[in-house]
């Protein structure tokens, strides 16, 4: 719902297939409104004139033409630094797509340039916009599993050929699975559970051969203890995905299947179906492995995690909310991500900087911290 007034003007930064899918919507939002497209190919600009809204080749045209209240930066990932500090540097609030950018020093960049000038920046990490996640994170918090001790998240489908066809970039390294995919999931699981303090991995390009990889797994010990295991695989019929499973996007046939499981002191979670699992007896004596066990689940009424992206998009540049993935928090994804390629790489424990390990027993030698 509107929160009163105009429509929001907002510049879209890239006219790719992320970026059209935000226009889509934008095209139709209660609160925001599409200011203009800035991207260089001719396809851009004839889907922009055809949409009847202004067009530039460069960002920085588009946003000193047509002064947005805000942006989304959705250009390849290279450039998200540079595209966002125009709109930093113009004190035009922005959302950058996922990942906030390339690498963490580039992103320290941008956060600490948007920091200085007081400009709000989003990650479009829009799964925790979803209503399963949010509901999750409120049942975790009331104490529903407890103290979380493992969790497990899976990853997995098969992507076709067409898909490798239509971009060689996604054959070479930096372009598979954990960068472009997995980091939405550990994103959710920094965002449930809590930091990721160490990872040690492992990957493979065993099925199709590529430079890149096609699957890879890793163990996560996180600050507070917990251990966590991540499956992720782009070669694999399965519809054990996030994707799938939520039925959030028009993209994907959804499945009732889940992604995320959660085992804690009190009971134990799924995600997105939000199965809760709990011993029935409720004296704690009573409470043991041979005990019988409940399970109730959340009926949810779906809604689309990007349009509510956009609606809060406002509210931040408004004032009335704090970013629900602020620059800080797509820092630690990337950082934790790019840590299960620099495991696998290495062969050795890569060690989160500031996560702290509460709980913790010590990891192998030849630990690292991350880079």
């Amino acid at each position: 719902m509107s929160a009163g007034g105009a429509r929001l003007p907002v510049a879209l930064l890239g006219g790719g297939g992320i970026g059209r899918m935000h226009a889509q919507r934008m095209l139709v939002h209660a609160d925001v409104r599409l200011a203009g497209v800035a991207d260089p190919s001719p396809a851009a600009r004839a889907w922009a004139e055809g949409l009847g809204v202004p067009w530039a080749a460069e960002p920085a045209d588009l946003l000193d033409r047509v002064r947005p209240g805000a942006a989304i930066v959705a250009t390849p990932n290279a450039t998200h630094t540079a595209v966002g500090l125009a709109c930093v540097e113009r004190h035009i609030p922005v959302l950058v797509e996922k990942p906030i950018a390339d690498t963490v020093a580039e992103a320290r960049r941008l956060a600490d340039a948007a920091r200085a000038a007081g400009v709000p920046v989003l990650v479009g990490h829009q799964r925790r916009h979803g209503v399963a996640v949010q509901r999750a994170r409120r049942m975790i918090a009331e104490g529903a599993v407890g103290r979380v001790v493992a969790a497990t998240v899976l990853a997995t489908w098969l992507k076709p050929a067409s898909y490798f066809v239509a971009g060689q970039w996604r054959r070479l390294k930096g372009g598979g699975p954990v960068l472009i995919n997995a980091i939405h999931d550990i994103d959710l699981l920094r965002h449930l559970v809590g930091e990721v303090a160490s990872v040690h991995a492992v990957t493979s390009h065993a099925e199709r051969g590529f430079e890149v990889e096609d699957t890879a797994a890793a163990v996560l010990r996180l600050a507070g203890g917990a251990l966590a295991t991540l499956l992720v695989s782009d070669a694999a019929v399965s519809p054990w995905n996030y994707d799938l499973a939520s039925g959030e996007s028009e993209l994907y046939a959804p499945q009732r299947a889940d992604a995320i499981y959660l085992a804690g002191t009190e009971g134990a979670l799924t995600v997105p179906q939000l199965l809760h699992w709990r011993y029935r007896a409720e004296a704690r004596e009573q409470r043991h492995w041979h005990a019988e066990l409940t399970c109730e689940q959340t009926t949810l009424h779906q809604h689309d995690p990007y349009a509510e992206q956009l609606r809060h998009l406002r509210a931040v540049v408004e004032g009335r909310e704090a970013p629900l993935c602020s620059a800080e928090e797509g820092i630690a994804t990337l950082r934790a991500t790019q840590a299960v390629l620099e495991s696998a790489e290495s062969g050795r424990t890569v060690l989160i900087e500031g996560a702290g390990a509460a709980g913790s027993s010590g990891g192998p030698a030849g630990e690292r911290p991350a880079a």
